[in-house]
């Protein structure tokens, strides 16, 4: 058994990552729950720079950011890769995946909106990277963005996506319109539903109990 430890939020996309590469490869680990507000000491000693989670640990050595961490795991267990393999389809990946930071800064725009003028301009921020994931990388209409099978692409965009479903609740907004994109919705669906992701995505009801505070408290400190 590997010597693995994992220090993070179970609600915050960024962990979602990293467990369900865990899971995909099949690693048993054990599973650290940080506290947002009051994160452990080991956790500030594995991430001085950043104090951010995730933190994997691997015998005792830390590794920091979530897709990085994927990409480690990925070097280490090759079992169903989720780097391709061919360096052509893995720089079009990790294209992909840095395209895909777009997308987090418009969640404090959508938390922090208070006016519906606030909010469809948020709103308009996310359906301008949703076009272009739309229009460039799922144009050929792949069940996944790797293909046939899930690679980290997937990882990297689903988990931001489960934060903005959860977000459309919260806010009384609609995102991931289907009739607008849907090759989007589709892959979601497939995403959601493969069946090692299925067994471990974040119960909806529960996100939004956990998320609605944060974002209350976030939306009275801006």
């Amino acid at each position: 058994m590997e010597d693995l430890k994992l220090h993070g939020f179970w609600y915050s996309p960024f962990t979602m990552r990293v467990v369900w590469t865990l899971k995909l490869k099949g690693l048993a680990y054990e599973n650290i729950e940080e506290d947002r507000y009051n994160k452990s000491p080991q956790l500030l000693e594995y991430n001085p720079v950043h104090k951010k989670t995730p933190v994997l640990v691997h015998s005792g050595k830390p590794i920091c950011e979530s897709m990085i961490i994927v990409q480690y795991i990925d070097e280490l267990w090759p079992q169903n890769p989720l780097v391709p393999h061919d360096p052509y389809d893995r720089a079009q990946a990790r294209f992909w995946v840095a395209y895909s930071e777009q997308l987090v800064p418009a969640l404090p725009a959508l938390i922090r909106s208070t006016t519906p003028e606030e909010k469809e301009k948020a709103v308009e921020m996310i359906w301008g990277n949703f076009k272009v994931l739309e229009d460039h990388c799922l144009a050929d209409k792949r069940k996944f963005f790797g293909g046939d099978k899930i690679n980290m692409v997937d990882l990297a965009i689903g988990s931001l996506l489960t934060v903005f479903v959860t977000a459309e609740d919260i806010k009384q907004v609609k995102i991931l319109v289907a009739e607008k994109f849907p090759l989007i919705h589709l892959w979601f669906d497939n995403f959601k539903n493969a069946p090692v992701i299925k067994e471990n995505f974040p119960d909806r009801e529960k996100m939004v109990a956990t998320l609605k505070p944060i974002m209350e408290r976030m939306l009275a400190s801006s």
